[in-house]
């Protein structure tokens, strides 16, 4: 597509390049497949509920309608600003000790981080004396300060105003939130505070209080937390957009004006690996939050404007070769940053079992220090503007996104919805297909459940505590809380229970017996050493063998549980039951593959174990750490 605005040179440049229709472009594709189903190979089926098409052209912008819209207008989908995608570098602190605490904030903003999460303590209720201690030489008109404080929030506020009050700043510059957030806790233990309606008369009265701070946002939408229990994006958005509405309704409801309501509440959404569909989702939810509260009726359409945290979820992070977390977390970043976020928070890459510590956060803070002064990423207002890809991902999230929503407001609204079980269900199917997909190696976790690190051994009873379910007790339950956990741990349950034998036995060993056509052998050889590496087993490989005999007395010279035959189809009815044989049963003897067209015949000769790239990965190696008296 020709740029109206070219000059007469730049337009017979672009004709000496002849325009290429759809058309022509899918009889070139139809062509190069020779016969192969194109919906199957290059339709994408995303489990967010639309497809996904192998390419995208001008003609598919035709039907978006806000295209031309300037950055920072509403509805807000190019950007929340008007200028530079200047975002927050933000950093939560654990206030365990408030002297420590203190220092560590001091230091962290002489290093590039300008927004302050204190995570304070849930049960104990802070004091005045306490909290300004904790902003002791922090002057909060240059840095955004967040509280994470839970029920406390209403009193902390209280407590911030006072200080701020009794240390002259000027309000119209303090920026941050106390994150007050009744349905976090139904979500997180399945009751709320005190009761339904307590908790948003609280909300009612946490808004009001706030007028003296305008930029202060006191309540939160944790959207994160569907993100950590498996969501699809598309469900993320939706259940997060109906959970901001119950906020605007049930306080409207009240009596609080929506000029009011709308600007205090801050969004917290997640940001996974999936890149693309990452960035779409942040400047899909700015468009629909203005669509829902312009609905409301407020004074200005600047009301109508969201403010987004990003956090880089749990759900995808992992414990065995936890360096590749700061990949995923970079990817993150860059998805949160392009899509347009306000502030954002890069949990360090061992967060999910370790304390905090200097060095992972460093490396957490460093990634957005090099993505915003050295990549200039936030120089661009919407470097996403104008991707045929970009644009149209975001209208499908737009439109499946408002259209799960609307499913929630029939069904009554967001705490119906969850007290009727649906929105739990629903999340729970999406997280299901996901646990197949990682265990049939369809969504990869690289180190985990593909290409592990065949030499680390963890402690398994690190692990196993790790993993042990740490819900909330709250006593009598609402509703049936989600189930928050992280994708990988099955695989890591499977690993620690091989690791906690090895403790007392002999680690399990997989030999590969590599034998005949070289470029199968060594396929398969890979393929089969990184399948038993996901279970800790210990992987002998072999270049290959020239002589089945020479293999054989390798094999079991090697003291090895398991033999892995590798080699190609064509080969397997004449190898694989002379070595069956002739390992006499000492070893479990697997095929790497599947030769259809000689199964049965093998089948009858005894080869009863085949490991082939449509196995469930997870089931097949727990039933080999059954069968070699590994309980998981």
């Amino acid at each position: 597509m020709i740029d109206i605005n070219a000059s007469e040179e730049q337009k017979k440049l672009f004709d000496e390049f002849p325009s290429i229709s759809t058309q022509e472009w899918e009889q070139m594709i139809y062509k190069d497949l020779k016969g192969a189903d194109y919906v199957r190979r290059l339709i994408w089926k995303t489990i967010e509920g639309f497809d996904v098409r192998p390419y995208y052209r001008a003609e598919d912008l035709e039907k978006i309608n806000y295209l031309n819209i300037f950055p920072g207008d509403f509805p807000f989908v190019r950007s929340g600003r008007k200028k530079e995608n200047n975002w927050l570098i933000r950093q939560d602190i654990s206030v365990k000790n408030i002297k420590d605490a203190n220092k560590k904030a001091l230091d962290i903003l002489m290093k590039g981080v300008d927004s302050v999460g204190w995570m304070l303590e849930q049960e104990k209720e802070p004091s005045i004396e306490e909290i300004e201690k904790l902003m002791e030489n922090i002057y909060a008109q240059s840095v955004e300060v967040n509280f994470i404080c839970g029920k406390h929030a209403p009193k902390v506020l209280d407590i911030y105003i006072e200080l701020v009050k009794k240390y002259n700043r000027d309000l119209q510059k303090i920026n941050g939130s106390v994150n007050f957030d009744p349905i976090s806790k139904l979500l997180r233990t399945g009751a709320f505070y005190q009761s339904e309606n307590d908790d948003f008369a609280s909300c009612s009265d946490i808004i009001k209080a706030s007028h003296y701070l305008p930029h202060f946002r006191v309540l939160s939408v944790d959207a994160v937390l569907f993100k950590n229990a498996g969501s699809s994006t598309v469900e993320e958005l939706a259940f997060g957009l109906a959970y901001g509405n119950e906020y605007l309704q049930r306080i409207t409801d009240l009596g609080v004006s929506i000029d009011n309501v709308a600007p205090k509440i801050k969004f917290n959404f997640g940001v996974g690996s999936n890149y693309f569909m990452e960035i779409a989702k942040i400047r899909a939810a700015r468009l629909l939050w203005a669509k829902i509260v312009n609905a409301y009726g407020p004074s200005d359409a600047e009301l109508t404007r969201t403010y987004i945290h990003t956090i880089t979820s749990d759900w995808n992070k992992t414990i065995y070769d936890p360096y590749v977390n700061m990949l995923r977390t970079t990817t993150e970043a860059m998805s949160a940053i392009i899509g347009g976020t306000n502030s954002l928070f890069i949990k360090p890459f061992d967060s999910t079992f370790a304390e905090q510590n200097d060095f992972s956060e460093r490396i957490a803070r460093n990634q957005q220090l090099l993505l915003k002064e050295e990549s200039y990423l936030d120089k661009i207002i919407d470097p996403a503007a104008g991707s045929y890809y970009i644009e149209t991902l975001t209208d499908s999230i737009v439109e499946n996104a408002w259209k799960l929503f609307l499913e929630i407001m029939e069904r009554g609204g967001f705490v119906a919805s969850l007290k009727d079980g649906f929105i739990q269900e629903r999340i729970s199917q999406t997280a299901q297909k996901r646990n197949l997909a990682i265990a049939n190696r369809k969504e990869i976790f690289v180190g985990t459940n593909q290409y592990p690190n065949f030499s680390e051994h963890l402690d398994p009873e690190i692990i196993t505590e790790i993993l042990k379910n740490k819900e909330e007790d709250s006593g009598k339950k609402t509703i049936e809380p989600l189930k928050i956990y992280r994708g990988s741990e099955e695989f890591e349950k499977l690993r620690a229970a091989t690791d906690r034998w090895a403790l007392s036995h002999k680690r399990p060993t997989a030999f590969m017996l590599t034998y005949g056509n070289l470029a199968m052998r060594r396929a398969r050889s890979q393929f089969s050493a990184n399948f038993f590496g996901c279970a800790g087993y210990k992987i002998i490989d072999n270049n290959g063998f020239d002589t089945i005999q020479q293999g054989v007395d390798a094999a079991l010279k090697s003291d090895a549980e398991i033999i892995v035959i590798c080699s190609a189809d064509e080969d397997y009815p004449v190898i694989a039951p002379e070595i069956l044989d002739k390992t006499k049963h000492k070893a479990i003897v697997v095929v790497a593959g599947y030769p259809k067209d000689s199964i049965e015949e093998l089948k009858s000769k005894g080869l009863k174990h085949f490991i082939h790239i449509k196995s469930n990965v997870l089931d097949t190696l727990l039933e080999y750490n059954k069968m070699l008296g590994i309980n998981s």
